[in-house]
């Protein structure tokens, strides 16, 4: 069942990081998300904004922003959509109040996966507010293991200050690495002295 549209503004009122998805928006995209967010087809186009779109990503958070679906209508986007269209719902969560119960699978779900922009995605503000302690360090490792920079976490400072258990996953991922003959990140050794602050 398709969720109608609603009359939310575009850009969130006043907030800028929503701002600046829309200020990526060229005049087709802009056009593209007026017609979009008045379609009562919307799903449709939000599938569709990859073509029609020169800023696809930020297209498609604006049209969830200013549709705010039901959460059940995030999660089918989520589960059916393409990994472009998982990598937007992600990156929307924040702006769309979804109940934690559905929104955390589908953020540990993305954790999962081998694809770094879904990673990098899933490391945004949602889930700095909602993953337990234990799943939250497993995805700072994740983005370790994968290559993706921990300056995408969300709150990784205040998360990671004077955890201890952070610190002794980091050191043991460390000793691996050293004991391999590989390299320690530089991204790890930041994130360790994050946890010695107090």
């Amino acid at each position: 069942m398709t969720t109608a549209p609603t009359t939310a503004p575009t850009t969130g009122a006043g907030r800028p990081e929503l701002d600046a998805l829309a200020d990526a928006l060229d005049a087709e995209g802009r056009d593209w998300l007026a017609a979009a967010r008045a379609d009562a087809a919307w799903e449709r186009r939000f599938a569709e904004a990859g073509r029609r779109t020169g800023a696809p990503d930020e297209a498609r958070i604006l049209l969830l922003v200013a549709v705010r679906p039901a959460d059940g209508t995030v999660v089918r986007l989520y589960r059916q959509g393409s990994a472009a269209e998982r990598r937007a719902v992600l990156r929307a969560l924040p702006y769309l109040d979804l109940d934690p119960a559905q929104g955390v699978p589908l953020v540990e779900d993305a954790l999962r996966a081998n694809d770094t922009h879904l990673v990098a995605a899933a490391v945004g503000p949602y889930a700095a507010r909602h993953l337990t302690a234990h799943t939250w360090r497993h995805a700072v490792l994740k983005c370790l293991f994968t290559g993706v920079p921990l300056a995408v976490v969300a709150a990784l400072a205040d998360r990671a200050r004077g955890d201890a258990e952070l610190a002794r996953m980091l050191t043991d991922y460390a000793a691996e690495r050293t004991a391999a003959g590989r390299t320690v990140p530089a991204d790890l050794r930041r994130a360790l002295a994050l946890t010695e602050e107090q």
